[in-house]
């Protein structure tokens, strides 16, 4: 299929009204979750069971594609601005038009100064990607001979110097491309790409860390492992047991939210110390 035929179907794509929920059906699904979830006639000692595909119940609709020009165009001019994170923690980066990236240590991206309206990121080492949806400027990440192209999604790039490429795909969903090659390859939520020794291949992966009957104090441990906050409770919540699925790159804020209210707590931030204390 030639270049302006591919950009057809996925303009095709990205124009269809997918068979989706509306923005009403959504919230009244979120509103009855929240009246169900959290209702104060619920006692503190049971077991909560909170399933959701993003530590609550949400709906994703499907992110289309489209792009203009050939995605596997790699002689791109990225430069100006390039940001590294040569500390042993995660370090979040706000790119010009909103979208946000946690950087890993030992990693570093670069991307022109015109990026508002020229969406290109080359990237060594490995990020977490929440892109803002911009229709109208596709998303690309380039990465050793690899292409990913992306509306408005979520999704991890993995990639050193002379070694295999991984992309894992949260939301929405991405176009793989690779250097000289004619196949394309879409993920959906769930899936991981991963290119070496000239072979692609796609996989499922587990995207959700589950707690099964566990004492909140190893959410606590996860919170601190993952997002680098420590969390301060009374003691005795320490003991209380929880049952929960959460996306593994769920937002803090939404976690420490659904611990609130499932326990009927209150919380404070501390930036500065990297501290989220409940009481």
């Amino acid at each position: 299929m030639d270049e302006k035929k591919v950009e057809e179907e996925l303009k095709k794509v990205w124009d269809e009204t997918p068979v989706s929920h509306s923005d009403r059906e959504k919230e009244i699904s979120w509103e009855q979750f929240q009246a169900k979830a959290f209702s104060s006639k619920k006692k503190k000692s049971k077991a909560w069971i909170y399933y959701a595909a993003a530590a609550a119940v949400l709906i994703f609709a499907g992110t289309g594609l489209y792009f203009n020009g050939n995605p596997l165009k790699h002689d791109v001019q990225l430069a100006e601005t390039t940001i590294e994170n040569t500390s042993s923690i995660l370090k979040v980066v706000a790119l010009p038009d909103s979208s946000r990236v946690e950087l890993s240590p030992n990693s570093k991206i670069t991307y022109a100064n015109n990026f508002t309206v020229n969406r290109k990121v080359n990237i060594t080492g490995e990020a977490y990607f929440k892109v803002k949806k911009d229709k109208q400027h596709p998303f690309q990440v380039f990465c050793n001979e690899t292409t990913t192209t992306v509306l408005g999604t979520s999704f991890t790039v993995k990639g050193y110097a002379q070694k295999e490429v991984t992309v894992e795909l949260y939301e929405g969903s991405v176009q793989m491309n690779v250097k000289n090659q004619d196949k394309k390859w879409i993920l959906k939520p769930g899936e991981k790409f991963t290119y070496g020794n000239l072979t692609a291949s796609v996989a499922e992966f587990e995207r959700f860390t589950d707690f099964e009957n566990e004492k909140l104090i190893a959410v606590s441990v996860y919170i601190e492992s993952n997002y680098g906050y420590k969390v301060n409770m009374p003691q005795e919540y320490y003991e209380q047991r929880i049952t929960v699925r959460i996306n593994k790159k769920e937002d803090l804020k939404t976690i420490v939210q659904l611990i609130s209210e499932m326990y009927n707590l209150n919380f404070e931030v501390n930036e500065d110390l990297k501290q989220i204390t409940f009481h």
